[in-house]
């Protein structure tokens, strides 16, 4: 450590600890290096476009853009607007589809 009259020590570069990765860090990482975050995503685009909720959501933001002006929504508005409603909407059947094909991975990948 350095240190000064006018400041406190500064640790060096070599002495700062490596932080390990977190186990939802070392999932992530699996899940995008096999590929299987990817899959997953085309198959939630594909579940909710059938269940409609794609729909819905493009409905709420037109609707939106019209109480408000076309000319005086932003995306950021809409982000703040519709997330909440939309992550509420996504059906039940639809999460327990993504969460065991997200079991079945770990499993596989033995994590």
């Amino acid at each position: 450590m350095r240190a000064s009259i006018n400041r406190p020590p500064t640790p060096d570069a070599e002495e700062e600890p490596e932080r390990e990765p977190t186990l939802q860090e070392i999932i992530n990482i699996k899940m995008i290096e096999s590929g299987e975050k990817e899959k997953l995503m085309e198959l939630l685009r594909e579940r909710l476009i059938e269940c409609g909720w794609r729909d819905e959501m493009k409905a709420l933001c037109r609707a939106y853009a019209r109480k408000k002006g076309r000319n005086n929504v932003t995306v950021d508005d809409l982000i703040d607007v519709i997330t909440p409603k939309g992550r509420a909407s996504v059906p039940d059947s639809v999460k327990a589809e993504l969460l065991q094909r997200i079991r079945s991975f770990l499993m596989a990948a033995a994590l």
